[in-house]
């Protein structure tokens, strides 16, 4: 059995920097639980499952590169997303 590691060092990349954009806006009530993390890595693994392996990559029955984009996107969020929104001007 082999790992390809190019699919999931590139999804993991691409998810890394779109989980770092993720901003909160401090006037919305959106609240990042570890509850949306749980749903999130659930749907993804899902997901993964449906599309299955990369062509001619036989070694797992996910979508390699998809859930390391998922688990990027969650790794950014925590560590680069957090909550530096733009401050308001006062008149």
């Amino acid at each position: 059995m082999i790992t390809y590691a190019g699919p999931m060092v590139l999804g993991f990349l691409l998810g890394f920097i779109m989980g770092s954009r993720i901003k909160l806006n401090p006037k919305s009530e959106l609240k990042y639980d570890a509850s949306v993390y749980l749903i999130f890595l659930i749907v993804a693994f899902i997901v993964a499952y449906l599309l299955g392996p990369f062509p001619y990559y036989q070694d797992f029955p996910l979508a390699d590169g998809f859930v390391a984009a998922a688990v990027g996107i969650i790794v950014g969020k925590l560590l680069l997303g957090r909550d530096r929104g733009p401050q308001e001007l006062e008149d």
